[in-house]
């Protein structure tokens, strides 16, 4: 019984140490926080005062990542990576609402305005 117990002690660390050893650079997470980042800037998240700030904390996150990774932080860089692309990803939403808000009450107007036409060329109301 004491020696199983005793190839246990000696066994665990070095388990631990093989199963634990360094976290991988996390370059999928860093191209999908850069795409997300991308996506809202091309949609316009700069000119959107709601996704602005969302924008530049992803923006800066990308950026902190990437000095995390150079220094060999690549656990702490993927973290940073996963609350980048939520930002992103949240900037990208912001701004869709914003956009189809707006598009939403051009039409309203555009209706009204073919409403007013229709009455004055004698179309029933």
């Amino acid at each position: 019984m004491y020696k199983s117990i005793a190839s246990i002690v000696i066994a665990a660390p070095l388990l631990w140490g093989a199963c634990g050893g360094s976290f991988p650079p996390p370059t999928q997470r860093m191209a999908d926080a850069q795409a997300a980042e991308r996506s809202a800037r091309e949609l316009g998240a700069n000119n959107v005062p709601a996704a602005q700030l969302s924008l530049k904390l992803a923006q800066e996150q990308i950026a902190d990542a990437k000095q995390a990774m150079s220094a060999g932080e690549n656990q702490r860089a993927d973290s940073l990576l996963i609350r980048a692309r939520a930002d992103a990803e949240l900037a990208v939403a912001r701004t869709r609402e914003m956009t189809a808000r707006v598009d939403g009450q051009e039409a309203v107007a555009d209706s009204n305005a073919q409403a007013t036409t229709n009455v004055g060329q004698g179309a029933v109301k």
